[in-house]
């Protein structure tokens, strides 16, 4: 069995405190992406959340370019704002923010306001104060936090910041399309030199984390199936996922994680091949 990675060893380089994010797997798409025998040009993510595979692969050089896409308007609207040259405000507003109860309230209750950077402020202060980063509707705020620290235990104004402007400093390489993953896939499909990452919302949990969490799982397996470029997918651990796995052929593996929660739990790595993971418990389907 692969061991649970720390992701206090991992760069976080994306603002967002994503349900499902795949920080901790990030040791795993290096090794992935530095075993291809033909070097990849793009890594189109189609279902992008926090972003944080497309992040990576920009940042550290792995590619020139990366195509993600994300269907929810209001993580669509950060995106939208990091990239169109409304970073700084989004990293000033943050930094100018005073959180307390009644502060948070009184933004909130504003929404968006119509604009697309006030959308995206909003968007982001729910994400670091809501319980496990979820966005769905019905997630509740932090009370004690993190250290008793209640509000401020995954609010840190200088580090997002920072992040902001590190992904605006980065955006020659970035390429985001509010939309369909799925629909991205097919248009991306016969792409040479191109890569993709897919990590679709679960399953099972998906209703509960995100606010836009139905996708026809078989329809995803059959164009990954049509792929010509290689790809890595990441699924919760369920019979549904295993059975479309053995249907279409694929490459599956066990790998361990840690939860919001603490609580350890396996997911599953799906590909054409896996045989780039290291030597253990390797489970073909």
């Amino acid at each position: 069995m692969l061991e649970i990675i720390n992701v206090a060893s991992v760069p976080q380089r994306s603002p967002f405190r994503y349900p499902g994010g795949k920080t901790w797997l990030i040791p795993a798409i290096r090794q992935w992406l530095t075993s291809l025998t033909i070097t990849p040009t793009c890594l189109v993510e189609p279902f992008a959340g926090g972003g944080i595979v497309g992040l990576t692969a920009a940042f550290e050089g792995h590619v020139d370019r990366v195509l993600f896409a994300e269907i929810d308007p209001d993580v669509a609207a950060v995106w939208k704002t990091m990239l169109n040259g409304q970073a700084k405000w989004l990293a000033d507003e943050i930094v100018s923010f005073q959180m307390t109860h009644d502060n948070l309230a009184r933004r909130l209750a504003m929404g968006g306001n119509g604009s697309l950077r006030e959308r995206a402020f909003v968007t982001i202060l729910r994400n670091r104060v809501s319980r496990g980063g979820i966005l769905a509707p019905g997630a509740g705020v932090v009370k004690k936090g993190e250290n008793g620290k209640g509000l401020l235990s995954r609010w840190y104004p200088a580090t997002l910041k920072a992040r902001i402007e590190a992904i605006a400093r980065m955006r020659y390489k970035l390429e985001f399309i509010e939309g369909d993953g799925l629909a991205l896939l097919e248009s991306t499909r016969f792409e040479r030199g191109t890569v993709f990452f897919i990590d679709p919302p679960y399953t099972a949990a998906g209703r509960r984390l995100y606010t836009y969490n139905e996708i026809d799982h078989e329809a995803l397996f059959d164009i990954a199936r049509r792929l010509t470029g290689d790809f890595l997918m990441t699924y919760d651990n369920s019979l549904e996922v295993r059975k479309l796995a053995e249907r279409y052929r694929f490459a599956l593996r066990e790998v361990p994680m840690k939860s919001t929660h603490h609580e350890q739990k396996t997911e599953l790595l799906i590909g054409r091949d896996l045989n780039w993971l290291p030597v253990g418990d390797r489970s073909f389907v």
